[in-house]
């Protein structure tokens, strides 16, 4: 099972990652904050000092058809925003 599932580019992010040196990750929902430390560690070689994690709700979505009102939402998911020791840092871009 993958832990990580994509990093969170934004403006908040990229704001936090300039300001406080803090990352955002998409993670799994069932990922625990031991397993995301670990993981992030390994992938990027960096030490991670605080994790702390959020579940997002899905937002609901309507869209009107020829059959009439389709009703749904997205899913759920699991927001991680880790802080790093010292003044070390992730750079997404370098894979380009």
């Amino acid at each position: 099972m993958a832990v990580l599932v994509k990093p969170l580019i934004t403006e908040k992010m990229s704001l936090l990652s300039e300001n406080k040196g803090q990352y955002g990750f998409v993670v799994d929902l069932t990922a625990t904050k031991p397993e995301i430390k670990a993981e992030i560690e390994q992938v990027y070689n960096v030490e991670v000092e605080k994790i702390r994690t959020l579940i997002v709700s899905g937002k609901r979505k309507t869209r009107f058809t020829k059959s009439g009102v389709a009703n749904g939402r997205t899913s759920n998911y699991k927001k991680a925003i880790v802080s790093l020791k010292g003044d070390q840092s992730i750079d997404f871009y370098e894979n380009i």
